[in-house]
């Protein structure tokens, strides 16, 4: 069965960096589109991030544009979040998530748009 596993999260002072990766499995990985998403203690999970299954299109909410980067490598069956400048209200579970059939430039950027969830990571700024 598909399997997404997030790390790379942690304690880090604001200003910090950090990069979190998700390893998925039980799928074609290059067909998925990707997402980041992170969710808040009282607040909805938000999209953060997304990369086409194709990866020539991005997309980044605005409250991180310029301060982070997605990627992926298809030869890893691995996506990644390089977060810099890292601010209290970054603070969060980072969740990844993988969904397929897709136009080679769609990137998705709600929840519902993604079947695949992995069990998320903390990441912790501190101010």
């Amino acid at each position: 069965q598909v399997q997404l596993v997030e790390s790379g999260g942690g304690l880090v002072q604001a200003g910090g960096s950090l990069r979190l990766s998700c390893a998925a499995s039980g799928l074609t990985f290059s067909s998925y589109g990707m997402g980041w998403f992170r969710q808040a203690p009282g607040k909805e999970r938000e999209v953060v991030a997304a990369i086409s299954w194709s990866g020539d299109n991005t997309y980044y909410a605005d409250s991180v544009k310029g301060r982070f980067t997605i990627s992926r490598d298809n030869a890893k069956n691995t996506v990644y979040l390089q977060m810099n400048s890292l601010k209290p209200e970054d603070t969060a579970v980072y969740y990844c998530a993988a969904d397929q059939d897709w136009p080679a430039q769609a990137v998705g950027v709600l929840t519902y748009e993604y079947a695949y969830w992995g069990q998320g990571t903390q990441v912790t700024v501190s101010s």
